[in-house]
């Protein structure tokens, strides 16, 4: 297993493919660093500033919470049951990616990519997602209480089941994705 010390010094770049597993690079700072399919399942990255290649990395259960992601590129990536709580994700590339279960309490996600993004019972709760392009995702039973997601792209969008109690959908056209049995109530919704 590849040491997070070596990590922290830049003395390893290329961690394409690497076990690190419960690893502990809480607060570090990588930039040009390539983790494209890494296993980082239960890190620590808390406070990390991670803007580098994620692309299919495994981050289940990684704690994320307070780090910078903004622009990272984690198209196909696994944060199921991750916690980003407070992270920024602005502008981030999460096509496709399996964010079912996860923590996402008041991230920023302005603009990212999370189209085809799996994200059923994760908690968004006061989460800004505003211009993000959620087009085809599932967010079936989450939890967007508060959330902003005005201006956001949501054709093909799955909402069934999801709490969006108070939340700014104001821009958008709600016919074009699914919000049967959606809680909409105090919801700011534009009229059709």
């Amino acid at each position: 297993m590849i040491e997070a010390e070596k990590i922290k010094q830049g003395e390893v770049e290329d961690l394409r493919g690497a076990g690190l597993e419960g690893i502990d690079l809480a607060g570090v700072r990588l930039e040009r660093h390539n983790l494209a399919g890494a296993n980082l399942t239960g890190a620590h990255l808390a406070g990390a500033v991670l803007h580098c290649d994620l692309w299919g990395a495994n981050l289940m259960g990684a704690n994320l919470s307070e780090s910078d992601l903004r622009g990272a590129n984690l198209r196909g990536a696994n944060l199921m049951s991750a916690n980003l709580q407070n992270a920024s994700l602005g502008g981030a590339n999460l096509e496709g990616t399996n964010l079912m279960g996860l923590n996402g309490i008041g991230a920023d996600l302005r603009h990212a990519d999370l189209r085809g993004a799996r994200l059923s019972g994760a908690n968004l709760a006061g989460a800004d997602l505003s211009g993000a392009n959620l087009a085809g995702a599932d967010l079936r039973g989450a939890d967007l209480e508060e959330a902003n997601l005005s201006s956001a792209a949501v054709a093909g969008a799955s909402f069934a089941g999801a709490n969006l109690l108070c939340a700014d959908l104001s821009g958008i056209d709600t016919r074009l994705a699914d919000f049967e049995g959606a809680c909409l109530v105090g919801t700011l919704l534009d009229a059709v």
